[in-house]
């Protein structure tokens, strides 16, 4: 199991902060396969991965990231600063 958090437009589009995911993957990628294939909502919100970013136990990450050990999968928007 992983824990799944989503933040800003990708939570609103999810309609969750965060969830339990029993999952099979092994990257970021296919994670969020198996997120596009759970219903419309997820779909949605995994439409454009280039519109993200991924943190695996709080560390920046590649789609390419392998899962193993994992315990937590941060999806958000780009971060901006000024």
């Amino acid at each position: 199991m992983i824990e799944v958090l989503y933040f800003a437009w990708v939570r609103e589009r999810v309609g969750l902060p965060r969830e339990r995911v029993e999952t099979q993957a092994a990257t970021v990628a296919d994670l969020i396969d198996e997120l596009r294939a759970r219903d419309e909502d997820h779909a949605y919100a995994f439409a454009d991965t280039a519109s993200l970013r991924v943190a695996l136990d709080q560390e920046l990450a590649d789609f390419s990231a392998p899962l193993a050990g994992v315990r937590e999968v941060a999806f958000f928007p780009p971060m901006t600063g000024g």
